[in-house]
């Protein structure tokens, strides 16, 4: 089984922060968010990973490489962005010789028995029930069980049933012969070559595809998201800091991850907030937020907030989203 992440992805809808890092090594939950995903798939048995880079690939490509390199690792770089099923043709070289593959999108944090899936001996797609599934790729299922079809945010959904970034695939040669189908015929949709295109066109020639229904699932493409998925990683026992030092008059309420070497006097830290490395804070009060390495935070009430690291903000009571190198002083 060889996993394959896509994180060729500009990551615009969390910009500014995207304009400095790349959205797999924002700090969510601890940890960068590219590693919460390989983590998952260690812990399921996975040892062979197949990423597809673009912006700022080099950036993802050395942390990987010295965090993992007891992994078997492969880099494909996307030089053009024409939608999944296009990265996956590309990369299709690193793994036309596995029996199965597992694509998980490089911004998807997922709960769920991934061993049962990894288990299964035909195909299947991760989804999850939706509200509104316009925004999504949907699924329909046959009276037999299996997929009948893959749609690409359909404006008419006849299914709340949406994909959720996960896919196992046991039959490659028709993954590859699909997606080399819709990309020789120029299939695309919403200017793009989607996966889902490629996935219908597997069903239409008789491969059977199952569904597996994650209990939770965070697309962690924007603010909202992301700061959920930092709270939901750190009520996790081994994503919280366990041990936290004393802090000079300050409280600190858990869950919290707070990185190494930093200063917090006179401040009530948490819950649900991720501190970086070398950050200060002093007569701060901070809440269900993400804080970056070497910020500065003085004098300050901060609530669902991400501030990038470099930052320094003092004096002021709101909800900010401030990127990386930046200084803001209310005072």
């Amino acid at each position: 089984m060889k996993a394959i992440i896509p994180v060729a992805g500009v990551g615009t809808r969390l910009r500014p922060h995207t304009y400095t890092q790349p959205k797999p090594l924002l700090p969510v939950g601890g940890k960068p968010l590219i590693a919460s995903i390989i983590d998952q798939l260690v812990d399921a048995g996975i040892e062979e990973f197949i990423l597809i880079i673009g912006y700022f690939g080099e950036k993802i490509k050395n942390y990987v490489e010295n965090r993992y390199a007891h992994l078997d690792l492969t880099f494909v770089h996307q030089e053009v962005r024409l939608g999944l099923g296009h990265a996956m043709h590309i990369a299709s070289e690193a793994y036309n010789s596995a029996d199965e593959v597992l694509v998980v999108l490089g911004d998807t944090i997922f709960e769920g028995n991934l061993k049962e899936l990894l288990h299964k001996p035909n195909s299947c797609l991760g989804v999850k029930k939706v509200e509104d599934p316009r925004e999504f790729g949907v699924v329909e299922i046959g009276e037999d069980g299996f997929i009948k079809k893959v749609v690409e945010k359909p404006k008419i959904p006849k299914s709340n049933m949406a994909l959720v970034g996960l896919y196992k695939i046991s039959d490659v040669p028709a993954l590859i012969k699909a997606l080399d189908h819709i990309i020789h015929n120029d299939i695309r949709t919403i200017q793009e070559f989607h996966l889902t295109d490629a996935l219908m066109y597997m069903v239409e020639q008789g491969v059977k595809i199952s569904v597996f229904e994650v209990d939770n699932w965070y697309n962690c493409g924007k603010k909202d998201i992301l700061l959920a998925t930092n709270a939901v990683l750190l009520r996790r026992h081994d994503q919280s800091t366990a041990t936290i030092p004393g802090f000079e008059n300050s409280i600190i309420v858990h869950p919290v991850s707070i990185g190494e070497n930093c200063q917090i006097r006179n401040s009530i830290i948490g819950p649900n907030v991720c501190v970086g490395d070398n950050s200060v804070m002093n007569h701060a009060i901070v809440k269900d937020s993400i804080i970056g390495s070497y910020a500065t935070i003085e004098g300050v009430v901060l609530e669902e907030s991400i501030i990038g690291s470099d930052a320094s903000v003092k004096g002021l009571s709101l909800s900010l989203n401030i990127g990386d190198n930046t200084e803001i002083d209310f005072s």
